[in-house]
């Protein structure tokens, strides 16, 4: 019987003789031109379907240049096109870059594709419940009203979150060696670390109050509090894990405690350290915002309590933009770190595989 299994290998890639997959320089263009396809219908809808549902489109001055929503909606997605256009150009010179360009090409297909049919409801048609479901220019908007607001309450969120999560690395990890390490340390520590991981970070909001002295600081404790258990679990997990055999050999050749530690224990458990790190980044992102929701006097989380006040949800999905963008830049920055820390296990991955 033949094989019925299906490849999982997109239709315009081909395997190469080497085991890796190519793309051509044809296809990898015809991929480039559905990339930029679906915001250049979205431009072309905002510019050829008619306004039908009665809004108002305001004009603000961008610096020099009058530009209305729609114009600053049509200039976001040109700057998407020009962006994705700037990635393929990096990407074409390279056949591991055509290929990870290549998977998300549908995706960006169906996020320009969905703007456009978001324009029509939300402001052509004005279909979609009011002022919950705001169109996209209308979002756009509350960055030419306030652009300059939004950007400081962004600094705050920023500087918040650094303080906080740095704190809650140096906690976690420090406090997840002694409890890998020292089995004393394990016996008292470890059930603390159990008991206050499943409690909800913002359920210590009113003690944190109490205890320190401005509700920045309160808030940037919550943050440590979330990041601290998942990377201390984690990292103990990974001291304990190290094989017996790694350190018969380093006291073989003459290796006292300490190196054993730093050169033999934390080297092994860093895979693990980074993943507690990415998870406690999530936890420490929605304990942010939940934060300065509770008492801050700036931040996104702030801005979107204080634009829900208003019934101004098109400034609240603006926050939430931000935040995802945000969010995504922190995920990527951990991950070019754990790349360049862990980049010896490529080695070894490719030497596995041949």
């Amino acid at each position: 019987m033949g094989n019925n299994k299906q490849s999982t290998v997109p239709p315009l890639l081909k395997q190469g003789r080497n085991g890796k997959k190519n793309i051509s320089n044809l296809k990898f263009i015809l991929l480039t031109v559905y990339t930029v396809a679906g915001f250049a219908l979205a431009i072309l809808v905002n510019l050829l379907f008619r306004q039908i549902a009665n809004v108002k489109i305001t004009a603000y001055a961008f610096g020099s240049l009058i530009i209305d929503i729609n114009g600053a909606y049509r200039l976001v997605l040109g700057l998407l096109i020009l962006m994705y256009l700037g990635i393929s150009v990096y990407s074409f010179f390279n056949a591991d870059r055509r290929v990870k360009f290549a998977k998300r090409v549908p995706f960006r297909f169906a996020i320009g594709s969905a703007l456009a049919l978001w324009d029509i409801l939300g402001t052509k048609l004005l279909l979609l419940p009011q002022p919950f479901f705001p169109g996209p220019s209308r979002i756009i908007e509350a960055f030419l009203m306030e652009g300059d607001y939004i950007w400081q309450n962004t600094l705050y969120s920023l500087r918040l979150f650094a303080v906080g999560f740095l704190l809650g690395v140096l906690f976690g990890v420090g406090t997840g060696i002694l409890i890998g390490w020292f089995p004393k340390v394990h016996y008292w520590l470890y059930p603390v670390l159990k008991i206050t991981g499943v409690i909800p970070a913002v359920a210590w909001m009113p003690f944190a109050l109490t205890l320190f002295s401005t509700p920045f600081w309160a808030a940037a404790f919550l943050i440590v509090i979330c990041a601290w258990f998942s990377i201390a679990s984690l990292t103990a997990q990974g001291i304990k894990s190290t094989p017996k055999s790694q350190f018969e050999v380093a006291r073989t050749l003459g290796a006292k405690t300490p190196f054993l530690v730093f050169h033999v224990a934390i080297p092994h458990a860093i895979p693990q350290i980074f993943t507690g790190i990415s998870n406690a980044n999530s936890f420490a992102f929605t304990t942010l915002v939940m934060a300065e929701m509770m008492g801050q006097p700036g931040g996104l989380g702030y801005y979107i309590n204080a634009s829900k006040v208003w019934s101004a949800y098109y400034k609240v999905f603006a926050a939430i933009i931000v935040m995802a963008v945000l969010f995504s830049l922190i995920m990527e920055g951990i991950g070019l770190i754990q790349n360049r820390v862990l980049r010896w296990q490529k080695g070894l991955v490719k030497s596995s595989e041949q």
